[in-house]
């Protein structure tokens, strides 16, 4: 059965990770791996997250199956955070959130759904986009094509040719977004093209999908939901996926949500039925741990205080290295303009270096990162970064 099968390379941040562990450089640095870490280098568990897990290994009392839906506490605190608990699609009963197995989880249900609802259905997607949503998709029998997103001479957001491009979808297209802090170019639309983006989508008809992975990372937890509050309000149908694995550092627990928006309560109600049929056939049933974990923060108004804390730790730190890398580059002397640093959001950026470049980078340096030159921000500290710096002018000028 398997002799015909060949070797599939690994993937490009998997294979960063297995170099990064064999070199013996000491100074070796991993700009790959799209992990939070701190100063310490390290990708630590939340307080909030470990005062919670005390609660759940004190108080659960089962380990047997939940139903296909999944935690309903977790499920109903993220439609409050995503949605706003107020808000009209929820008083309506427009919204079914179904817990699955991280973010990429969601996605693959989100595919299998849009492929038994519009069996010739395609998938639009900003080009760049997380490299991953470019096997998911297909891999449901789902074709897709891209729209203009980055300007990676200028790395700002080709707005204009991105609107010109969604102009031209309509119903039966899906139209994939990043909520915030882009992965990988960390260039998100303002308030006033997000607005302009969801007038477009309810006047064309198209699907609007809405990848939220990094929510609280760009500007604020409630603020960076302002895409899917705009889709929803305009919109009589949409899709949102969210993972916890960022915000709440819990990525090995697997934890995100497909979030249906429907025209009325009967028909999420129906939705929800088919999301049930599909995980069935996938993973059957749901894990709990970690979405149990987030259930226990966000109905305890201490924990939530203090994840909303931890967050903005977080984030504040992410803005802090991007304003010193730049101000630092700038001070060495180099040349070439990475000021744009500042102007975006998140973990990931790119550096806009040659192939050539990064592949010196690793080899005379031991500085990683895939060959798109997409670094994770996250990853310099104070005992790293003037390392880098010396390394990108030396790779810079010669």
């Amino acid at each position: 059965m398997f002799e015909h099968l060949k070797a599939v390379p690994p993937d490009p941040i998997l294979g960063i990770l297995s170099a990064y562990a064999a070199d013996p450089n000491p100074k070796k640095i991993d700009l790959g791996i799209g992990v939070y870490k701190n100063e310490a280098g390290a990708t630590p568990m939340l307080e909030c997250v470990v005062e919670a897990e005390k609660i759940l290994i004190a108080t659960q009392t089962s380990k047997s199956y939940l139903g296909p839906p999944g935690v309903v506490g977790f499920n109903s605190a993220m439609s409050d955070l995503l949605f706003g608990p107020d808000s009209d699609v929820l008083q309506q009963g427009r919204v079914r959130t179904i817990q699955t197995p991280g973010g990429t989880g969601g996605l693959r249900v989100a595919a299998d759904l849009v492929k038994t609802a519009v069996p010739d259905a395609a998938i639009w997607a900003s080009d760049p986009t997380w490299p991953n949503h470019m096997a998911i998709f297909p891999a449901s029998g789902l074709p897709m094509h891209a729209y203009p997103y980055f300007d990676r001479l200028n790395s700002t957001l080709r707005f204009v040719e991105m609107m010109e491009s969604l102009r031209q979808r309509g119903p039966g297209d899906v139209v994939l977004f990043h909520a915030c802090c882009h992965n990988p170019c960390g260039v998100s639309p303002d308030q006033e093209q997000w607005e302009a983006i969801t007038n477009l989508a309810a006047e064309r008809g198209f699907t609007p999908m809405v990848d939220i992975a990094y929510m609280g990372f760009e500007r604020g937890i409630e603020e960076d939901t302002l895409a899917v509050r705009l889709f929803s309000e305009k919109c009589p149908e949409v899709i949102v996926v969210s993972s916890c694995s960022k915000n709440f550092a819990v990525y090995r627990e697997r934890t995100g949500a497909i979030s249906i928006v429907c025209e009325n309560d009967q028909k999420a109600a129906d939705v929800q039925t088919v999301i049930n049929s599909l995980t069935r056939k996938n993973y059957s049933m749901p894990p709990t741990h970690g979405p149990a974990i987030i259930d226990i923060i966000l109905h305890s108004d201490e924990l939530t205080k203090l994840w909303e804390s931890e967050v903005t730790t977080m984030r504040n730190r992410i803005n802090s290295l991007r304003k010193t890398l730049s101000e630092k580059i700038i001070a060495s002397g180099i040349s070439k303009d990475f000021s744009f640093l500042q102007r975006q959001s998140g973990m990931f950026s790119f550096l806009g270096l040659s192939v050539e470049q990064v592949h010196r980078l690793k080899n005379e340096f031991a500085i990683y990162t895939v060959d798109s030159a997409r670094i994770n921000v996250a990853s310099f500290n104070d005992g790293n970064i003037e390392y880098f710096i010396d390394a990108l002018s030396k790779v810079l000028e010669d």
